[in-house]
């Protein structure tokens, strides 16, 4: 099996995760990925492959004992911010740089003015959506590329290498990719996730993150008895909104800049929820934005009332460039295998978070790789074929090289 016949079949399983589920995983659904790759890693002659009652698949390929340990993880979920069903991807030859129709009937095109990553792919072979659904490729690439590494080294025993261990986690997307992860039976030298973008990009830094999680309760009267009674919880909301710093919003943020996201509304007049997530690299600054929400719950509570507002938030994972910079040979040996391969190496702060991230305060130190993939978490998300295979490459390459240790 190919590379991309690999991620072409698993991004036509559903594996979209549910933040409000309490089961481990979320869906269900991420088991039927799970169970297609423990059955390929058994094809492939790999014994060490477990299935965890909470999800996650953990396999490892013998190896020489006396050399290091070389460990990669993947997440199998897709982000509940649009539908992972019925995926339809199709494959566009030697981009040309134009317009990308990706559903006539319903006329969604992508631009390249609109999106300019599509300007750094000319000339490569992208993998698109019919613009009904994600692609996946967040992070069903990253799978693919390591499960394209495994059956590589497979047919090549000849290679001295250490035991090579992988896992699958599930739920990355709603931010529970590892709390059942098992670190001591992961153990192993050095450990990448890979579940980023462009393939010579190497991410040792991530958000600070929380989320908040706000209650707004109002009064419902009969609106035409309403003076004086009413309060209207949908429109509390919205004030709200407007209480919190107007560019603290990702679609004014970029590079090191934090953001308050509101993934969420929902109510009627009388009782309403609202959802963020916070982040900020810098954790001070993070705090601060803690505060923002503290002091507008605050406010409108002294305006309309005690209990109007009550606020939930919580700490989600921690910004792990503090714990790699402690021991930056984690990151030298991909520096080291980009130049092998011609790439010219980057460091780039993830605006966002990876199982890594949690991974490293675990102890497990855990740095990000690309995979290819861009636009994720929603209808113009793509993949570029050429990127996919330098990100393979990459993975085949560490491996070789943390055995020269």
């Amino acid at each position: 099996m190919t590379l991309i016949d690999r991620f072409i079949k698993y991004v036509k399983i559903d594996t979209e995760s549910d933040s409000n589920s309490t089961t481990s995983p979320s869906t269900s659904k991420q088991l039927d990925l799970a169970n297609v790759l423990v059955e390929e890693l058994k094809e492939l002659g790999i014994d060490d492959v477990e299935l965890s009652q909470k999800g996650i698949v953990y396999a490892c390929l013998k190896g020489d004992t006396n050399l290091k340990t070389v460990g990669f993880i993947a997440h199998m979920d897709t982000s509940p911010d649009m539908s992972g069903k019925n995926v339809s991807p199709r494959i566009i030859k030697n981009y040309d740089g134009g317009t990308i129709v990706l559903n006539q009937e319903l006329n969604i095109v992508m631009k390249a003015e609109d999106f300019p990553s599509l300007k750094t792919n000319i000339g490569d072979d992208l993998i698109v959506t019919d613009g009904t659904t994600l692609l996946g490729a967040d992070d069903k690439a990253g799978i693919s590329e390591i499960m394209d590494m495994i059956e590589f080294y497979v047919k090549h025993p000849e290679i001295k290498r250490g035991d090579i261990k992988v896992a699958f986690t599930p739920d990355e997307e709603i931010g529970r990719g590892v709390e059942n992860f098992d670190v001591a039976l992961f153990q192993c030298d050095y450990a990448y996730t890979v579940d980023g973008g462009l393939s010579n990009v190497v991410s040792y830094e991530n958000f600070n993150a929380a989320s908040c999680k706000v209650h707004i309760q109002g009064s419902s009267v009969h609106p035409g008895d309403a003076k004086n009674k009413m309060k209207n919880a949908i429109l509390f909301a919205l004030e709200f909104q407007s209480l919190l710093p107007t560019f603290d919003n990702p679609a004014y943020t970029s590079g090191y800049e934090g953001f308050n996201h509101l993934v969420s509304i929902n109510g009627t007049c009388e009782e309403s929820t609202m959802n963020y997530i916070i982040r900020n690299h810098d954790q001070k600054l993070l705090e601060k934005q803690k505060n923002d929400f503290i002091n507008s719950a605050d406010f409108m509570n002294k305006k309309y009332g005690q209990g109007s507002i009550t606020l939930e938030i919580i700490d989600s994972y921690k910004n792990m460039r503090s714990y790699i910079e402690k021991d930056m040979r984690i990151i030298d040996i991909v520096r080291n295998a980009m130049l092998e391969l011609g790439m010219t190496p980057v460091n780039e702060a993830i605006r966002g978070g990876t199982d890594g991230a949690m991974l490293t305060y675990m102890g497990l130190p855990c740095p990000n790789l690309g995979t290819g993939g861009y636009l994720y978490h929603g209808k113009y998300e793509y993949a570029s074929i050429q990127q996919m295979e330098k990100c393979r490459d990459l993975v085949v390459k560490i491996v070789e090289n943390v055995a020269k240790l």
